[in-house]
C-alpha cells in the first residue's frame, strides 16, 4: 500500500512539473507540426538525459547540480543554445508548410533542450531528488518503478502535444501557423536570456 501510494503521490508531481511551459513544450509543438510523433521522439532524447541524473542521485551525486559554478555554465550554455533554438523557430514559422523542422532529429532536440536547463537539473536536485530518496526508502523496486513511471508522465503528455498539433495543423491558417511557431520561438529565446541572466547572478 505504501509502494502505491508513493507512485500516485510521485505520478501527480511529476505531471505538474511536466505539464509547466517551457523549452521541451515548445519544441513540441513547433516539431509535432509536421510530425505527429515528435513528442515521443523529444521523450526519448530526454530520457537520456533524464535517466543518468535518476541514478546520479540513487547514487548520491545530486549535490552537484546544486553548486552554483555547475549552475552557472549550464545557464550560460543553455541559455545560448535556446537563444540559437528559438531563432531557428521563428525563421521556421516563416517558411512554407512542407519546411524541414527545427533540427531534423527531435530525438536530439529532446536531450538538448533538456540539457538547456538549469531549473530541470535544479528541479532534480531538489523536488526529484526527495522523491528518489523516498522511492529508496521503500526499496530499490520502488526506485525503478518511479523512474519508469515519471518517464512515461514525459512520454504521454508530449506525445499527446506533438499529436495533438498535428492532427490540428489543417485548421491553421498561414497567418495562424507563422505565429504559433513563432511565439513558441519567442518564448525559447525568452527562457534563453532568463537563464543566462540568471546563469550570472550564481558567479
Amino acid at each position: 500500500m505504501l509502494l502505491i501510494t508513493f507512485l500516485i503521490t510521485a505520478i501527480i508531481i511529476s505531471l505538474s512539473g511536466v505539464m509547466m511551459p517551457g523549452p521541451v513544450l515548445a519544441s513540441a509543438i513547433v516539431e509535432g507540426h509536421n510530425d505527429r510523433y515528435a513528442g515521443t521522439k523529444i521523450a526519448v532524447g530526454h530520457a537520456f538525459i533524464e535517466f543518468p541524473i535518476m541514478f546520479a542521485i540513487f547514487l548520491g551525486l545530486g549535490y552537484i547540480f546544486t553548486y552554483n559554478w555547475v549552475k552557472a555554465a549550464i545557464g550560460t550554455g543553455g541559455g545560448l543554445l535556446l537563444l540559437f533554438l528559438g531563432w531557428k523557430m521563428i525563421e521556421f514559422g516563416k517558411k512554407g508548410r512542407d519546411e524541414e523542422p527545427v533540427l531534423r532529429n527531435p530525438w536530439i532536440l529532446g536531450a538538448i533542450v533538456s540539457a538547456s536547463s538549469p531549473y530541470f537539473f535544479l528541479w532534480w536536485a531538489t523536488v526529484g531528488a526527495s522523491l528518489i530518496i523516498k522511492a529508496i526508502e521503500i526499496g530499490f523496486f520502488a526506485f525503478i518503478l518511479f523512474t519508469i513511471a515519471h518517464w512515461l508522465c514525459d512520454l504521454a503528455w508530449y506525445s499527446f502535444v506533438s499529436f495533438t498539433t498535428f492532427k490540428s495543423k489543417k485548421f491553421w491558417t498561414e497567418k495562424t501557423r507563422a505565429a504559433v511557431l513563432s511565439t513558441c520561438g519567442i518564448l525559447m529565446i525568452a527562457f534563453g536570456i532568463y537563464f543566462i541572466i540568471s546563469a550570472a547572478s550564481f558567479i
